[in-house]
């Protein structure tokens, strides 16, 4: 069926000389290597005892951020451009103290194993790891206050993600915030900083990377963002 599809495809490109049909034939073919090369991807059955025991326990669990964090090095190496991995329900509003050791608990060992096994693999030179949320916690108290209960609200004003590989500088701390953790006191990054010195990372230009959009001029970190040059190697 898809080798009668290209053909008919082919006779298209031929009477009317549209590019465009090349880029569709070139757009079915890619969607069929992705889709048959899923089913070798997802067998693990490859993977030696030491790259599960690198990960943790969870790691032969389908659907776990352990096993997910394998499977982002599978994907890589098999030069997938984007991976993201979701893990959800950090929303600590109370029963912090045993909620925060349940989740990392869940991702901490995984998150390095992540890291070190690109590393030793050589592909963290070209990819970039980046590791955070969409806002921070207050370090004070939200509700009530127990010897072994409180919680946290959502604190916008200032949080912390880490980064790895890719041409960012290793094993520094970039921004500080005041004595409460309440104010960025030093060093601040605007999301829109963050966007360009990501963006410089792929190679790309934030101020020169522009697109129109209902008559006016867009680009991907708006009119703003500077590159944060303190964070790379």
């Amino acid at each position: 069926m898809l080798d009668a599809l290209k053909d008919l495809n082919q006779v298209q490109e031929e009477i009317y000389g549209d590019p465009e049909v090349s880029n569709h034939i070139a757009q079915y073919e890619m969607a069929f290597r992705m889709q048959t090369s899923v089913p070798e991807v997802n067998d693990m059955s490859d993977e030696p005892d030491w790259v599960f025991d690198l990960y943790g326990p969870e790691a032969r669990n389908p659907g776990t951020f352990a096993a997910n964090c394998l499977m982002a090095r599978r994907l890589l190496e098999r030069d997938v451009k984007f991976v993201q991995l979701y893990h959800q329900g950090w929303d600590q509003h109370g029963d912090l103290p045993k909620g925060i050791a349940r989740q990392c608990k869940a991702t901490d060992q995984a998150s390095a194993a992540l890291v070190q096994d690109l590393k030793q693999r050589g592909l963290l030179d070209d990819t970039v790891v980046v590791w955070g949320g969409e806002f921070g916690r207050t370090n004070y108290s939200q509700g009530k206050l127990t010897k072994d209960n409180y919680g946290r609200d959502h604190h916008p004003r200032c949080f912390t993600i880490w980064m790895a590989g890719g041409g960012i500088k290793p094993g520094i701390t970039y921004g500080e915030t005041d004595e409460f953790g309440y104010n960025i006191a030093h060093n601040p990054v605007h999301v829109h900083d963050f966007q360009a010195t990501l963006l410089h990372l792929m190679g790309i230009d934030h101020e020169k990377l522009v697109y129109e959009f209902q008559g006016r001029r867009f680009r991907l970190t708006d009119v703003e963002g500077k590159l944060v040059k303190g964070i790379l190697a």
